[in-house]
């Protein structure tokens, strides 16, 4: 075992008592993949940061990252000969999954976690292909994954972990009797986590290339940022502030109704600005983007964060961007905008979704499309980014809110164009995930479950939108249904449409910048 190719985070001197694996959304030895970046399984890299530091010898292959295939994929991990392989389970990338699972040595014992682990974990634990898997942890592995690496056995102690009885055929579960250990286990404190040891992640921190809502930032604000940083880009990292979310839309995993058992938390100030001053000294990283969904969605939450960074002085130091509410956003005053501003934010990413109003009630938003203008142009007008995200196609939707949609995201530009912050659309089709409120609606409409978990590629290139202007393209896939009343070609041309409008639109401000 003296090499351990594309496995992060490993000591290749010792036996490897976990390899976590993160699939690959396609198989790429049938189509290479088109970009060279993917966002980090933070997840994954925090129950292997604890794991590790309870004393195992575990490491990261993210075959997504590398572009790898399935049969080499499953050959990596056969060559590192783990102990356990684990997988956290995906919908769009729950069939990869599987066929990498089938080719995997009989020896290595198989855990798996993940949305898709816990929305449908009966249909996981009889498939064939999984048929090594030895525990399915529903929820935060951390506590739960070292103490399978500890002893297989244990399982039947730890709440939330189900597997096969071989002999009986049936779901076993584990049960811990003392409650306050079994909360622990399931909803660990999130400011006795250790930091994330990035060495699992082979792709962040990250050399960032500049934006344009850098660009701004530094004509806005009359300086260049960080010593130059607008000119040259940062050194970038993503990072989790809080767990949990307390909104329902009806089409996301995290939806609170999907989630009953997962206690929302948020770390202490304290907690995240070490690990921003902590990712500064051992990476030179600069600027950070927190993927949670509670870091600007949650009026108190705010305050209390952005207290904490005014007297720390974060924004003298460094920039960052966050996922906001847009209903919290519109109740934030200018003074609360102008400190979020002094402290560092340079772009929130929204759910905007859509510009029918009856299909964001639909989604259970909470927001109407004149809010998010509102939004929109109060954040732009504080020099703040925005990153909107929009899906077409949603179940019920007609030709006239496809086109609200799309005069939304004109409306949006033309705010932009008229103000210092940037605004950026990004724009999806529609797919079902399990365990989601819509999902539960579609089934119930009679649609097959099975039917629901086809995913595969969408390919604009025949629409107008080619794989250059793509940028991430693991986003653009599709279970081919038509949901609403809008024929599935006129969805993905308008989606073609806006990718190809936001992609000039980002080629005319670098043309412009230069």
């Amino acid at each position: 075992m003296s090499q351990l190719p594309l496995v992060a985070g490993a000591d290749p001197a010792r036996p490897l008592d976990a390899l976590f694996v993160n699939a690959p959304l396609r198989d790429y030895d049938q189509r290479p993949r088109t970009n060279d970046y993917t966002l980090p399984v933070l997840g994954m890299a925090y129950i292997a940061t604890y794991a590790q530091q309870a004393g195992y010898n575990v490491g990261v292959l993210d075959a997504e990252a590398h572009g790898l295939g399935i049969t080499e994929t499953a050959k990596l991990i056969n060559d590192a000969a783990p102990r356990w392989a684990a997988m956290n389970l995906l919908a769009p990338t729950y069939e990869m999954s599987a066929r990498i699972a089938a080719q995997l040595d009989p020896g290595i014992a198989l855990m798996v976690g993940g949305h898709h682990a816990k929305a449908m974990p009966d249909r996981v634990l009889a498939d064939p292909r999984m048929a090594n898997l030895r525990a399915l942890v529903l929820g935060e592995g951390e506590l739960r994954v070292a103490a399978l690496l500890d002893d297989e056995q244990r399982r039947r102690e730890l709440p939330g972990v189900l597997w096969r009885d071989r002999l009986l055929g049936t779901r076993a579960t584990g049960i811990l009797t003392d409650k306050k250990r079994s909360a622990e286990m399931l909803g660990p404190d999130i400011d006795t986590l250790p930091y994330v040891n990035r060495a699992f992640l082979p792709q962040d921190p990250y050399q960032a290339a500049p934006t344009e809502t850098d660009r701004r930032l530094a004509v806005s604000r009359g300086t260049p940022l960080l010593k130059g940083a607008a000119r040259s880009g940062h050194t970038e990292a993503n990072i989790v502030g809080s767990r949990g979310c307390p909104y329902n839309c009806t089409f996301c995993g995290a939806a609170v109704s999907a989630n009953p058992d997962v206690l929302i938390r948020v770390r202490a100030p304290e907690n995240i600005i070490g690990e921003l001053d902590a990712l500064h000294e051992e990476y030179g990283v600069t600027a950070f983007r927190f993927v949670d969904d509670l870091f600007l969605g949650v009026g108190r939450v705010i305050e209390e964060q952005m207290e904490a960074f005014t007297r720390h002085k974060i924004g003298e130091r460094y920039v960052w961007d966050a996922t906001g509410r847009i209903n919290v956003l519109d109740r934030v005053s200018d003074r609360e905008l102008d400190r979020l501003v002094a402290n560092g934010l340079r772009e929130v990413a929204l759910g905007i979704e859509s510009g029918s109003d009856r299909i964001l009630k639909v989604m259970d938003k909470r927001i109407n499309a004149a809010m998010t203008e509102r939004v929109a142009r109060r954040l732009v007008e504080h020099g703040i980014g925005v990153k909107g995200y929009f899906i077409l196609g949603f179940p019920g939707e007609s030709h006239d809110d496809i086109e609200a949609t799309v005069r939304h995201v004109h409306n949006l530009w033309r705010i932009a164009d008229n103000n210092p912050g940037d605004i950026r659309a990004s724009v999806f089709e529609f797919r079902p995930y399990p365990g989601t409120p819509v999902w539960q609606t579609l089934v119930e409409a009679g649609n097959d479950p099975a039917a629901l978990l086809a995913y595969g590629d969408v390919d604009l290139t025949e629409d107008g939108a080619d794989e250059s202007m793509r940028q991430r393209d693991e986003f653009n896939f599709s279970v081919g249904i038509q949901f609403g009343s809008v024929p599935l070609s006129r969805v993905r041309s308008t989606l073609a449409a806006l990718t190809r409008e936001q992609h000039d639109r980002n080629q005319g401000n670098q043309g412009a910048a230069a």
